[in-house]
């Protein structure tokens, strides 16, 4: 298990490889190629004529690039990394977009003005992948870390990424916390030149198209499409593992996982004890219903005060969620019981219109200036983090700095005009996919599994079941006050009436009860201690009025706090200088 890195750069590549922690496993001429110690399934060097590459692939529908490509053409046993670079050799960028699954793939191409170095990750952004320009080099990983090493790299905190955690509990987009480091965008094929130059080339972008067939029909092949999904991230032999909470999303791709796979199903829940308000009830009827071993863990606060530093340091870029420690001990649970796979049901809200929309959607019944920019202030106040707190908050040397960057609406705002998508619920949709989708739910999925040596699949990520979702008309997504009803149409033969009827409730994180008992000490010392005042960045007044839990920050006292507090252990743990 590693990640990739790769340079590119007329002064001794191969070393600049290394001095990143990397170990270079193809160098010539002015590029190297090379695999890093750690969580991940890089490999390489692949080679298709005079092309190189280095990658993190895992496709889920070789057969058909195979047959793309031929037969005779490839081995029997080539890996998913060639196969992706032989597509990409033989038909350009159409043979990325032919391509289904996770991959983040570099590539070193010569031309005739020099060797040129690719990256392209894949359509909905299962793995993630950042570049950096320092000189006159190039540097390329999987692994932000591993960029963060790179000497000549003069980095250090970028505050408008700061400001964007704070607001969405992630970063949206190509943005990072390091100043000078970008991530790459899902569905792109990014091109680097010698002379400091790129060029970005679209590979995959959803589109709304209209499709006015019957309802019963946008059903059945919706279900189609969501068992051939299944069916393809499957493991080829041995159990299969499903994170089931109980709602209709994950519980949907347990019962077709029970029903497609011939191997054993486990099922896997949290609880938080106590009288937690959660969903076992819902879980326990769907692991009984679909018949699989059902296994429900207990994660007490202690364990997350405990683990949560080391999980925070897992995270390349952060995610201010209050489930990713219990995500890493269901992952961690998984891998003990002997699975290489788990599936989620990750996907359903931001693919198909879950509860998160409605705040926007009764904004804009009311709001009264036209045009995008009172859309995406609404989309930012929505999320109800500390966006509104930002001036008190921020030290007002903070403030001062950020006076003149760009404003935050300018990471939503694309999306929220009339373009690709026509209706405002498919705008607000694929806004929900290309950010938090992207950059939270995805990225947080891969790290976290990564890290067990499980590879995480998100069957309702599916190109093909993304696509169809905006063939379906809005109203049949948002049917009335039924969220996701086309969703629940095309597996209601499959779940109990009370799983697919329920109205979504969603896991009660006990994020409060945690701040006032096993992390409140860990907390107090981190965000009052000296390395935070130090640093610069929080009003000390306004940490201390919140975690005596005082003024107007009730009721989402606990998720504010969460937020600043996982800002925190991520500075600590990547030390980037002010």
């Amino acid at each position: 298990m590693s990640r990739w890195c790769v340079c590119l750069t007329e002064d001794d590549p191969a070393g600049h490889l290394e001095s990143m922690g990397g170990r270079p496993v193809r160098a010539a001429g002015a590029y190297a190629l090379g695999l890093l110690d750690g969580p991940g399934t890089a490999s390489g060097p692949f080679r298709a004529g005079p092309l190189h590459a280095v990658g993190e692939v895992t496709l889920h529908n070789a057969p058909e690039l195979r047959a793309l490509l031929g037969r005779g053409s490839l081995p029997a046993d080539c890996p998913d990394g060639e196969l992706l670079l032989r597509c990409y050799a033989r038909f350009g960028t159409f043979g990325l977009a032919a391509a289904e699954g996770m991959f983040a793939l570099a590539i070193a191409e010569p031309t005739p003005s020099g060797t040129e170095l690719i990256l392209i990750r894949d359509h909905l952004g299962a793995r993630t992948l950042y570049h950096a320009r320092a000189g006159a080099a190039w540097a390329a990983s999987t692994s932000l870390r591993a960029l963060r090493r790179w000497p000549p790299l003069d980095t250090g905190l970028h505050l408008p990424a700061v400001r964007s955690f704070l607001t969405f509990a992630y970063l949206p987009g190509r943005e990072t916390l390091l100043r000078g480091v970008h991530e790459a965008l899902p569905g792109r094929c990014l091109r680097l030149r010698a002379d400091g130059s790129s060029i970005e080339e679209t590979i995959w972008e959803p589109a709304e198209v209209t499709d006015e067939r019957p309802p019963a029909e946008h059903a059945l092949r919706l279900r189609e499409l969501l068992e051939d999904a299944t069916a393809r991230r499957l493991p080829d032999a041995g159990p299969v593992g499903v994170l089931l909470s109980g709602g209709v999303d994950s519980s949907l791709v347990t019962a077709l996982a029970a029903k497609l796979h011939d191997q054993p199903v486990r099922s896997y829940s949290i609880s938080f004890g106590g009288d937690t308000p959660n969903e076992l009830a819902y879980s326990g009827l769907v692991a009984a219903h679909c018949h699989t071993e059902h296994r429900v863990l207990t994660v007490p606060g202690e364990t997350v005060a405990a683990r949560l530093p080391e999980t925070v340091a897992l995270l390349d870029s952060p995610v201010g969620d209050p489930l990713t420690v219990p995500n890493l001990m269901l992952a961690e649970a998984v891998a003990a019981d002997g699975m290489d796979v788990v599936l989620n049901g990750e996907g359903g809200d931001p693919v198909f219109g879950g509860p998160k929309n409605l705040p926007m959607l009764i904004h804009e019944l009311h709001r009264d200036e036209p045009g995008t920019d009172s859309r995406a202030l609404a989309y930012l106040d929505s999320y109800r983090k500390c966006y509104a707190d930002l001036p008190v908050l921020l030290t007002p040397g903070v403030l001062a700095e950020l006076a003149d960057a760009p404003p935050l609406t300018g990471l939503v705002a694309p999306y929220l005009r009339p373009g690709q998508m026509r209706s405002l619920l498919n705008q607000l949709l694929h806004t929900n996919l290309r950010t938090k989708g992207a950059h939270h739910i995805l990225t947080k999925v891969e790290r976290i599994t990564a890290a067990s040596g499980l590879e995480g699949r998100a069957p309702l990520f599916d190109r093909a079941v993304v696509d169809h979702a905006f063939r379906v008309p809005p109203r049949w997504k948002l049917n009335g006050t039924s969220e996701k009803w086309i969703l629940k149409e095309a597996v209601r033969d499959l779940l109990p009436a009370t799983v697919i009827d329920r109205p979504k409730s969603g896991m009660r994180v006990p994020v409060q009860q945690w701040l006032d008992g096993p992390l409140r000490e860990l907390g107090h010392d981190l965000l009052l201690g000296p390395s935070a005042r130090a640093r610069g960045l929080f009003r000390e007044d306004t940490l201390r009025t919140w975690l005596r839990r005082e003024g107007t920050l009730l009721p989402r006292q606990g998720a504010k706090l969460w937020l600043v507090l996982t800002l925190e252990l991520w500075l600590r743990s990547f030390a980037p200088a002010p």
